[in-house]
């Protein structure tokens, strides 16, 4: 018999894997807006995002949907709890999404500076948030189960502990290397050689960090290990993300930087594959009682018949989110040309 939960869990976490890797690439340009001064590459930099960042965005709209239609509960519980900061990371979204159309409108040096500023920040802000959420759900969320209600005392300084804000750094500087790379296949001459400088020294830092994180998890949610390695799937997932990891500075010195960002593709679809099979089959885990409390694909579900009903409409809907971002890549494939109609 089919079992539609655990379909579910593994058809949200690909809808995750899909915006880690676009969005991740938009967010990382953003954040090297911010330290970029010469104006002709600040346009460059946005304009290489410009025709695609919003149909990246898709997927985490996608993503938040099925987990809503297939996990009710999860969503109901960890959207409340984080509520201050998911109303943050809105208004991050909404402007670095305004930045692009009022810089290209702007007449003045200083207005394309603020605007620039804008898209700057509201790409920092999701880097950072998005990882500090799965932190805090790594290490577990102080939920429980009285009288048969899902009690959470989740707060916003709560949810700002240092190991999270640590996996938050680990996510910014892992999308500002995917953003570095995705720009070395945008530019030319010297813009380019500075994204490769970019590239391969967030690759130190993401190494660094990725280390101290790994082991800080062995001490903070050590019930994330149990039974890896006994599982062929974390060994496939390890041994990806260890092999990507090592090709990037390879395909960086060979200038083969579609190779490259592939292989930066792949370490980010692996760390999101390992993050959820650690967590299998729980989806929230319960600070306060981890066997009992905890939020899983069972007991957080909705009914066999809306799964059921849901993946139909995802097995139609999801293939032509494919199908658009591959011919919106294909359309815009190439180094970055600047025109007056350019952002």
């Amino acid at each position: 018999m089919i079992d539609l939960n655990i379909i579910w869990f593994v058809l949200v976490g690909v809808l995750i894997i899909g915006y880690a890797v676009l969005d991740g690439f938009d967010l990382g340009v953003g954040v090297i807006q911010l330290f970029t001064k010469d104006e002709n590459e600040r346009k460059v930099n946005i304009n290489s995002i410009g025709p695609v960042w919003d149909g990246n965005e898709v997927w985490l709209l996608t993503g938040g949907g099925a987990l809503f239609a297939a996990f009710p509960i999860v969503y109901a519980t960890v959207f409340s709890g984080f509520y201050i900061a998911f109303m943050l990371l809105l208004y991050f979204l909404v402007f670095r999404a305004v930045s692009f159309e009022f810089r290209k409108f702007s007449e003045s040096p200083e207005a394309k500076r603020r605007w620039d500023l804008a898209f700057a920040i509201g790409s920092f802000g999701p880097a950072l948030l998005f990882g500090v959420a799965i932190g805090n759900i790594m290490r577990g969320l102080p939920i429980e189960i009285i009288d048969g209600k899902i009690v959470s005392n989740i707060t916003f300084l709560g949810i700002l502990n240092p190991y999270s804000l640590l996996i938050g750094i680990l996510g910014l500087v892992m999308f500002t290397m995917h953003g570095a790379i995705y720009l070395t296949m945008k530019t030319e001459g010297n813009h380019q050689q500075k994204m490769i400088n970019w590239a391969n020294k967030t690759w130190m830092g993401f190494i660094v960090l990725y280390v101290i994180s790994t082991l800080s998890t062995f001490f903070v949610a050590p019930y994330l290990f149990n039974g890896m390695l006994k599982n062929p799937l974390f060994w496939t997932l390890f041994i990806l993300l260890l092999l990507s990891i090592v090709y990037i500075p390879v395909g960086l010195k060979a200038k083969r930087f579609g190779y490259t960002f592939l292989a930066s593709a792949i370490n980010i679809a692996s760390i999101v594959g390992l993050f959820a099979l650690s967590l299998f089959p729980r989806l929230v885990p319960s600070s306060i009682d981890l066997a009992n409390y905890s939020l899983t694909i069972y007991n957080a579900s909705s009914t066999q018949r809306t799964l059921e009903t849901m993946l139909i409409i995802a097995l139609i809907g999801v293939p032509i989110v494919l199908a658009y971002t591959i011919v919106i890549y294909r359309i815009f494939r190439g180094k970055v040309i600047l025109t007056k109609d350019s952002y």
